[in-house]
């Protein structure tokens, strides 16, 4: 960030500026989206046609989506949203009240962070970040510049996921001392793409960011990076965090005391880093007692699991929860949005709900589902963070910035282990390891000059 654009920044955050800290000055809140490919498609749509809110901006660095998306919100009769292929530029539009994150995992922090600084209020997608460190950071921004900053782990909104929690607050299975969250999921190899020429319209250096600078190559642009451990977080860190997020959330508990993860990249011979299969148990302590949470992913033929999934055959995907109690187990659908429940030892069916066919909420679905959006059913994750915006109320948020970077710091913890091949212990009150090497990925080097701020 130059030093105009940090000066701006900080002073707005000095002034009080920012929208969660006064009254709005317009009805009309202005809205830039941030990455247009994949998910930022889904908050085109989510934004478009909210009353009281304008997309008065939208930054990618393919200024082929610019000129796409801009052209598509003037043809749905909406103003014209400005094109800017640079964040940081962005930044100096002091009309701008919310800016919504869609770009890769190795951009999450720093374009929080700099959007708090200049007084904007942030929806940020999962991951939050790319290291330990980073969501530490993020969390400090929101508090010391005054910003809502709420975390796309969407199933926080969902209200059938909402009153599953509750059966496990109320007791209904006893009392919950472990968690499986499964993503099984089908994807293919990702292949070998050679270095080619950046594309025409394509700010390369920019996309790279943080990043170490490496030749231009498909697999490390559009979606495969997410395989790749300078951009993305592997499977644990795209659907994982979901499904981690949920059973973190109906368990109870936060950080963990011991990580271990492990697992590989097989079948397939290709340019993919990150594994295809991996298997991560965190132990948490609750006062004494112990609960468990074990995350599984792998990405090809698969079982269905406790009616998750097609449980009487093969799967293509398999995504959700199970919760084991010592009065029974409750198995949540984490894709078609459902809970069901199995009491005592007879595994009597006990309370379930699934999402109602026919609602104007179960047609927003299958249309999302249709061209590839919300990867679960129900909730308004963006109008639960544009309420929490307008009353100027964190607190109203179902994913404030801290609950997502402590799910987040826990695919980060998994990784590690993967990474170093062995179990490492966390102290949940200094959010530090004992173990040297382990601690050292709690953050990395960054690109000149996409440094992370210092702020604590």
């Amino acid at each position: 960030m130059d030093r105009r654009i940090f000066l701006a920044g900080t002073a707005v955050a000095a002034a009080g500026l920012g929208r969660s800290t006064q009254t709005p000055t317009s009805d009309t809140i202005r809205v830039a989206i941030v990455g247009l490919r994949g998910r930022g498609r889904d908050h085109i749509s989510a934004w478009i046609d909210e009353p009281g809110v304008r997309i008065a901006a939208l930054c990618d660095v393919d200024e082929s989506l610019l000129q796409k998306y801009t052209q598509q919100i003037e043809s749905r009769g909406k103003p014209r949203p400005v094109g800017i292929p640079d964040f940081r530029r962005l930044l100096e539009d002091r009309s701008i009240d919310i800016v919504s994150i869609a770009s890769p995992n190795h951009h999450h922090a720093l374009q929080t962070i700099w959007a708090c600084q200049a007084g904007k209020d942030v929806y940020v997608e999962k991951p939050c970040s790319h290291t330990i460190h980073e969501a530490r950071q993020m969390v400090i921004a929101a508090r010391r510049y005054g910003h809502i900053v709420q975390h796309g782990t969407q199933s926080r909104s969902i209200p059938v996921v909402q009153e599953a929690i509750s059966q496990l607050r109320a007791g209904r299975i006893g009392d919950v001392y472990m968690a499986r969250a499964i993503c099984y999921k089908w994807r293919d190899s990702i292949g070998r793409a050679p270095v080619e020429p950046v594309p025409p319209g394509v700010h390369y250096d920019l996309w790279m960011g943080p990043a170490p600078a490496h030749p231009f190559s498909r697999n490390r642009f559009h979606y495969n990076w997410h395989w790749q451990w300078d951009y993305g977080n592997g499977e644990i860190g795209n659907q994982g965090i979901h499904e981690i997020d949920v059973a973190r959330w109906g368990l109870g508990v936060t950080y963990p005391v011991r990580v271990s993860a492990m697992g590989g990249h097989v079948m397939f011979d290709d340019e993919q880093q990150t594994p295809n299969h991996m298997t991560a148990s965190f132990e948490f302590d609750c006062g004494g007692k112990t609960k468990s949470l074990v995350f599984e992913h792998r990405h090809w033929m698969v079982n269905g699991e406790a009616g998750i999934g097609d449980s009487s055959g093969m799967a293509t995907n398999a995504i959700g929860n199970i919760f084991y109690g010592c009065s029974g187990y409750m198995a949540v659908d984490g894709q078609d949005t459902n809970y069901k429940t199995w009491l005592g030892k007879e595994r009597r069916v006990g309370p379930a709900r699934a999402q109602a066919a026919g609602t104007l909420e179960d047609l927003w679905y299958r249309v999302q589902r249709r061209w590839g959006g919300a990867p679960a059913r129900g909730g308004d994750h963006f109008g639960n963070f544009l309420a929490a915006v307008r009353a100027c109320d964190r607190t109203k948020l179902n994913a404030d910035i801290e609950e997502g970077a402590i799910s987040t710091t826990l695919v980060h913890l998994a990784n590690i282990s993967y990474r170093l091949r062995r179990t490492i212990e966390f102290d949940p009150k200094t959010l530090t390891c004992p173990d040297r090497e382990a601690q050292a990925m709690f953050t990395k080097p960054y690109r000149e000059p996409f440094t992370l701020p210092s702020l604590a």
